[in-house]
């Protein structure tokens, strides 16, 4: 068996629309008969996934109906988690966005993606053809960067938002800092109404701000437990600020409809585990 995790940043001129290239790959021998499954919590994210050998199958809110997921996929934000069956061959090349930077490169109102995906091929049209075939030719995963780049760069010069706006540089803050920040200040630091910057917000991030900074918090609870093991979860609720266990455990029961701990082992029987790697 092999299996690739590979977390880079992209060049510095693409940081302000890209946070991190996730490069995942997992191959598999044809003695292994259940493949695993990632149990994918919710991430304050939106992304691009491009899939050059086997593509994998989405399951929402583990109801046992797995989605065909096309070559390439562009999804927004979701607050569900997702069981994502992956292929035999199986790699991902995703481009994991800044807040705010899927709108200003395709002017979709993202809250439309919100909990779904759409094939990336009726959004980019001729040029990700392009890209998924040249990414099929590669020999080694790290050719693949070159191709991915120089596509969001495209992207970038294409773009009618050059600049980025103050609604995505207050989401930037929020995804830092998802503790305990009131909206009358988030909207005031944006030099907007309460209203405006609601509307905004959800127009460019796919969820209100106060559901953003819990599953911002939530992704960071769920890296801190898989970085820390022994750590039990009242403590992995105190040094996250969340007010009690209690609220905790109903953001797990919201995003994932199970316990913390029932999750846990859904996600420890994930495709990176056999490989000995766990996602912090």
């Amino acid at each position: 068996m092999n299996g690739i995790y590979d977390y880079r940043l992209p060049s510095p001129a693409l940081r302000e629309y890209v946070r991190l290239f996730q490069i995942i790959g997992c191959e598999f021998p044809a003695s292994l008969s259940n493949l695993p499954v990632k149990a994918y919590w919710p991430r304050a994210e939106n992304c691009l996934s491009l899939f050059p050998k086997d593509p994998e199958k989405i399951e929402y809110g583990f109801d046992g109906k797995a989605l065909d997921s096309p070559r390439s996929r562009l999804y927004g934000q979701h607050t569900l988690a997702t069981n994502r069956h992956v292929g035999r061959d199986f790699m991902v090349f995703q481009i994991q966005f800044q807040p705010g930077a899927l709108f200003r490169l395709t002017g979709l109102p993202i809250s439309e993606l919100t909990n779904t995906f759409v094939d990336a091929e009726a959004i980019f049209s001729t040029e990700i053809q392009r890209v998924n075939e040249r990414l099929g030719y590669t020999k080694h995963y790290t050719e693949m960067i070159p191709i991915v780049e120089d596509f969001l760069r495209h992207l970038i010069n294409k773009s009618r938002y050059k600049q980025a706006r103050s609604i995505d540089k207050v989401s930037q803050y929020l995804l830092n800092y998802p503790a305990g920040v009131s909206l009358d200040w988030l909207a005031d630091q944006a030099c907007l109404s309460q209203r405006q910057f609601y509307r905004q917000f959800v127009e460019c991030i796919g969820t209100s701000p106060k559901l953003y900074s819990r599953i911002a918090r939530f992704e960071n609870a769920m890296k801190l437990k898989n970085a820390r093991p022994n750590l039990d979860w009242l403590s992995v609720a105190v040094e996250l600020g969340y007010y009690d266990y209690q609220h905790l455990v109903r953001d797990f029961k919201e995003f994932t409809r199970l316990t913390p701990n029932a999750f846990s082992e859904a996600e420890a029987k994930s495709p990176e585990r056999v490989f000995g790697v766990a996602e912090t």
